[in-house]
């Protein structure tokens, strides 16, 4: 049986257990499912063990495997390009369904209540968590690492990735002997971090029941229903943002077929949509890509890690849901200036998000406190409105983050072979 068939099987058991369990009150089974839930979290530290070193190691190899630094310039800033345009285009669906739909204005008053209590003191706390992250100007100069071994050992992942091309590129600068030697060394080292990611994806069924079980269980559909509205706009958003724009970005743009490159990468977005992590979905990627999809090593070790980073499509359009259905329960509609203000936000907020469970809400925060200024609402107020269902919604979006670092490895590769042929190379 295939690993994703295996997967597959154990998040419908998973999530079957969970229902079960909430629906007809089988406290039993519940607190198993609660209990096991550590069995799960054990498989994304496994998993998320290895990205640093294959991350680093990708990164070293690919960049100094180019040759020329011009084509690391003309790779960057194409794929920057592609993930800044492919997010401004996700929040402006994310807000054209809140306004043609209205999420905010069919929350029932009482649920409403119910929600603020339940989940005011934890907004209030990731609202001060948010106040205190870097701003846009803090995140790009930090960019450049002060020590790049502590950089490497929190696991800080735009510090490694600059200094990881940076290194890689000195090296493909040296003599071709010594450059094969560490070439050679780093090689060793990301083929030896691949073999790992075999063996703990040989886990990844146990984990994925082990989390998917524990989160129906713990939240059960009671929140759900009482969001429902604004959950399904957040999910269509996400359908046809794939449908259309990453559909049209693997047919017109990199010219492969659709529906064959989304049945290469769906173990991959198993993955994202059980862990809720980019970075721990990160190893996998980079198999899917280069084994899966036939992916140069050179442009997937590149592009993969930086839009593990910096390219948050599902996360900026659940922003942009969520802040107009905030607005639209606590103020009314806000002016269309706001909601242009909301798409650069959004779009500029994603970069340097981390990629792990429930970053989205920090990046809301900053996006609510520009949309809100001087209607005197207080972030937090909005914040508990959603925070009920941003595990359920956080899973579905980091699916399809993953699904658009996929995306735009197969677009850029597809722009590199056309500009080869067209310059002879």
């Amino acid at each position: 049986m295939q690993l994703y068939t295996k997967i597959s099987i154990a998040l419908v058991a998973g999530a079957v257990a969970g229902l079960v369990a909430n629906i007809f009150g089988i406290d039993p089974l519940r607190s198993f499912l609660v209990a096991i839930e550590p069995v799960g979290n054990a498989w994304i530290r496994l998993i998320t063990m290895v990205v640093v070193p294959l991350v680093f190691a990708s990164l070293v190899v690919g960049t100094a495997s180019l040759g020329d630094i011009t084509k690391l310039g003309r790779i960057g800033g194409k794929t920057v390009v592609y993930y800044l345009g492919t997010t401004a285009i996700a929040v402006t669906i994310g807000l054209l369904l809140s306004n043609l739909i209205q999420p905010g204005s069919r929350m029932d008053p009482t649920a409403l209540e119910g929600l603020r209590s339940a989940y005011m003191a934890e907004s209030a706390s990731r609202v001060e968590l948010a106040r205190d992250a870097p701003s846009l100007t803090e995140i790009l100069l930090n960019m450049i690492p002060r020590n790049p071994i502590e950089a490497l050992a929190s696991g800080d992942m735009l510090p490694i990735i600059f200094f990881a091309i940076f290194f890689g590129a000195a090296v493909s600068a040296l003599p071709s002997e010594r450059r094969e030697h560490v070439v050679g060394f780093f090689d060793g080292v990301n083929e030896a971090a691949m073999v790992m990611i075999h063996w703990i994806m040989k886990l990844a069924p146990y984990a994925v029941f082990a989390l998917i079980g524990a989160v129906i269980a713990r939240f059960g559909l009671g929140v759900l229903q009482s969001l429902l509205v604004y959950s399904l706009v957040v999910i269509l958003g996400l359908i046809l943002h794939v449908a259309i724009t990453y559909t049209a970005a693997i047919r017109f743009l990199a010219r492969r077929r659709p529906m064959d490159f989304f049945r290469r990468i769906r173990e991959a977005q198993l993955i994202a949509f059980s862990t809720s992590s980019s970075n721990a979905t990160l190893p996998v990627s980079m198999e899917v890509a280069e084994e899966k999809l036939d992916i140069e090593k050179e442009v997937a070790s590149f592009v993969l890690p930086l839009g593990a980073t910096i390219n948050m499509d599902g996360t900026a359009l659940y922003q942009a849901v969520a802040t107009m259905f905030i607005a639209q329960v606590l103020v009314g509609d806000i002016s269309f200036t706001a909601q242009f203000g909301i798409v650069l936000t959004a779009t500029l907020a994603s970069i340097g998000a981390a990629g792990v469970p429930s970053a989205g809400i920090i990046i809301l925060v900053v996006v609510l406190e520009q949309a809100l200024a001087g209607t005197g609402v207080d972030p937090a107020a909005g914040i508990a409105l959603v925070l009920g269902v941003d595990r359920i919604l956080d899973m579905c979006r980091t699916a399809v983050n993953v699904t658009g670092d996929l995306t735009a490895a197969a677009v850029i590769e597809r722009s590199e072979y056309d500009y080869a042929l067209k310059h002879g190379g």
